[in-house]
């Protein structure tokens, strides 16, 4: 953990983000920056010879003269964490990087875990304006909609992750993952979060996105409801320590996923008509 903290520190952008994911069998630590640089792991050919040194003892190295510094590389740290994992990897977002591992129960003394890179989707050249709908979203609380972003992503990550490392012991893991495939390309181009990000920059507590997309994302985007749904259903029997929505974390989402699947049906717009005092919050 101390490795993938001073990596994230030393090469990596604020903010830093420690967490503990998973379930109770399967727990993972994630380490999460702003840059969306992948980790680099060391080539195992050369470096120091970890077996060398008591590696119990690296939080303590100046009792041992030992220069971090000079261990051939921060290569030498992932190392260190492959051969403490059952797995590790990197899922890198459009806005940072998540480095996470699944503790082993004893080190290792072959190579360890094999890296896993995970990348997002190319979103495909751009596409003619001609046939899109006009998608108003009035009166979204900006700091409900960040809470929003930042639960699906964790939550997409999640999945995506038990799906990759336990498909055996999660196999709706694997059906969910491939639903929340299939709605990455209209959510990253269509969701507005460049307006909710320039409302949040400008001080303002709500924002009337303004979008164009083609009808079928637009539909798309608004069967992110029951999938959110079967996901929470999943995280409460899998024991998931990504925890289910709140009924407000729900109410909020659902109005406003349902906004694009109504309007791309013709339907006019309807503001968001929670309760002011708490929607920010949410």
């Amino acid at each position: 953990m101390s490795e993938l903290v001073t990596n994230a520190l030393l090469h990596g952008e604020p903010p830093t983000r420690l967490q503990l994911r998973g379930t109770p069998e399967h727990p993972r630590i994630e380490v999460s920056d702003a840059s969306v640089v992948p980790p680099q792991p060391g080539s195992r050919g050369g470096g120091i010879d970890l077996d060398a040194f008591d590696l119990d003892a690296f939080d303590s190295s100046a009792s041992q003269n030992i220069d971090i510094s000079n261990l051939g590389g921060f290569g030498r740290g992932l190392d260190i964490v492959s051969r403490a994992s059952v797995a590790w990897g990197a899922v890198i977002e459009e806005d940072g990087k998540t480095v996470w591992f699944e503790p082993a129960t004893e080190f290792s003394d072959a190579a360890g875990a094999d890296f896993q890179l995970m990348a997002p989707p190319d979103a495909g050249e751009p596409r003619t304006r001609m046939g899109e709908v006009a998608i108003q979203v009035k009166g979204v609380p900006v700091h409900a909609f960040s809470r929003f972003q930042r639960h699906y992503r964790d939550l997409r990550r999640e999945i995506r992750l038990l799906a990759l490392a336990h498909e055996e012991d999660y196999p709706l893991a694997k059906v969910l993952s491939n639903h929340f495939n299939a709605l990455e390309r209209p959510l990253r181009t269509n969701m507005g979060r460049e307006q909710v990000d320039d409302a949040l920059d400008a001080g303002r507590d709500w924002v009337d996105l303004r979008l164009r997309m083609p009808p079928h994302d637009a539909r798309q985007i608004g069967e992110l409801i029951d999938l959110l749904d079967a996901a929470d259903d999943f995280s409460r029997a899998e024991r998931l320590l990504t925890a289910p929505r709140s009924p407000d974390q729900r109410a909020f989402q659902i109005w406003f996923l349902s906004e694009f699947r109504r309007q791309a049906a013709g339907a006019a717009p309807q503001a968001w008509s929670g309760n002011p005092s708490t929607s920010p919050s949410i």
